[in-house]
Formats: structure tokens, sequence, C-alpha cells
């Protein structure tokens, strides 16, 4: 090969690397937060709460108080994607990212709720949807300064990897985890319920700077319940403790640093009614 040609070939080929560079660079759309929303829809939930978890959503991504949130960042829109989830293999993108800045943009994503209905399936992966929601951020074609999983969900793992150990892991990728555990008992009835289900979101599910959780204890809650923590998410500051909770609401919880809960709890009840089944 000539001089001239390895001198066409090898300008080229820094031709080409500088375009891609340049392509992905105008792909990763800069927001202030991309926010992957985790919705639990295993068996333990009715029918009826399916449909209240999705409504609550809606309602929480157009109110005026999310609304502004989102205009008061520094880009002025976050991008969001809706995903729900049961086993550990069992993850569907109901809503893929999108992007929110304004209220048209909002109706967008709850039109795209609206046109699936909620599915369910068996047992309960909290690592499976933690793993699934990290690797959404690399399908991502925004670039937001906070990455965050937004998970709720009415009982403790069952299924798959241990959740404190991939919650670790998601946390060490710089993404924060936020929790809404579901308190409600007021659906179908589980062996496989827990009385602290909050202090098992503190200590085994949320982490990561600022990490916090608000406990649903009655459907009546839900809706504001994810208001609130949309808001606090938005605006990227440490929410008000307990003690600073107004009279009958939902109060917010931070991570703590105690001795934490059985964080295997799920597994062993799984484990320990299997074995009574199966040894009758």
């Amino acid at each position: 090969m000539s001089a001239n040609a390895r001198h066409l070939r090898s300008g080229s080929a820094a031709l080409a690397l500088t375009l891609s560079l340049t392509t992905a660079a105008r792909a990763a759309e800069p927001v202030d937060v991309e926010l992957v929303l985790a919705v639990d829809v295993s068996l333990s939930m009715s029918a009826e709460e399916l449909e209240i978890q999705r409504h609550g959503y809606a309602a929480a991504l157009t109110h005026e108080s999310v609304l502004r949130a989102i205009a008061g960042g520094a880009y002025g829109k976050i991008a969001v994607t809706y995903v729900e989830w049961a086993g550990t293999h069992w993850q569907r993108v109901v809503v893929p990212w999108t992007v929110i800045a304004g209220r048209a943009d909002a109706e967008r994503v709850v039109r795209r709720l609206d046109a699936l209905p909620p599915d369910s399936a068996r047992r309960t992966s909290i690592s499976g949807a933690l793993s699934f929601g990290a690797d959404l951020f690399a399908e991502s074609s925004f670039q937001g300064t906070r990455r965050v999983i937004d998970i709720s969900g009415d009982g403790p793992n069952n299924q798959g990897a241990p959740v404190a150990g991939v919650r670790d892991e998601v946390v060490g990728e710089g993404i924060v985890i936020n929790g809404l555990p579901l308190m409600t008992r007021a659906g179908f009835s589980s062996g496989y319920d827990i009385g602290d289900l909050d202090r098992y979101y503190s200590d085994c599910v949320i982490g990561g700077p600022g990490a916090f959780m608000i406990p649903v204890n009655d459907w009546t809650q839900f809706p504001e319940a994810v208001r609130r923590k949309l808001v606090l998410e938005l605006a990227g500051q440490a929410p008000p403790t307990k003690a600073g909770e107004a009279a009958g609401r939902p109060p917010v919880v931070l991570a703590q640093g105690t001795v934490p809960a059985d964080c295997m709890v799920g597994e062993k009840m799984w484990r320990d009614r299997n074995w009574q089944r199966d040894s009758r």
C-alpha cells in the first residue's frame, strides 16, 4: 500500500471515529433526572390494586406540583420509563424512555400507560427488578445529572439473587434507589407478607445518596405518596424525616444506619412454606 493510500485510509478512519463520537454526543440529550418507575405486578396484587397503581402514577405525572418540580430543574426536563415486574425473569417496559418537559409530554406518557392494561405474574424478585432497571440506563439516549430507580412492592424478595447484594451493586454504579413499600393488606392475602415491610425496604432495598421511602398503609394514601415521592426525587433535596410530617400524611423515611432487618426473610418464607407442602 502506498504512503498516500495509507494516509487516506488513516484519515478516513479518524473521520469516521469523529463522526461516531459526535453522533453519540448528540444522542445523549441532557436532562435533570433519568427515572425508572419500577412497579410490582405480582399475583398478590388484585386487579383493582393494579389499576390504582396505574392511575396513581398517571395522576402524579400530570399533577401541577410534579410539573413545577420538573420545570424548576437546571434543564427543565426529565427522562422517564415505566416498568412492571414480578418474578426474576418477568419485567415488562410499558413506557420506554420518554422525555417530560411539560404537561403535553406528561399526558403523552399517560396515554401510553392507558394503552396497555396491567398484567401480573408469579413470585416477587426485587433484585431482578433492580438489575433490569439498572440495565435500562445503558439503553437511555439521555444524560441525567442523577439516575434514580423508584421501586414499589407489597412483599419481600423471594426469588432470584439476594436483594441486598444487588442493591449494593446498583448503588455502586451511581444509581439512587427509592422505595414505595405497599403495606395495605387490602388485596389478595399472601403467606409471604411481612409486618415490617417498611423496615425491610429501608434496610434491604433503598440506597444511595439521599435515598428514602414512603410507606403506604392504605390505598387512599397511594396517589399522594407517589406525587410526594416524585417531587422529592426531582428536587434532588433531602426529604423531611418522620418528625417533620403532618398528621395523616404518609411519612418519608430516610435510609437507616441501624442494625438491618433480615434481608433474606422472603426467601426463607418461600423455602419453609414449600418444604411443608412437599413433606405432606
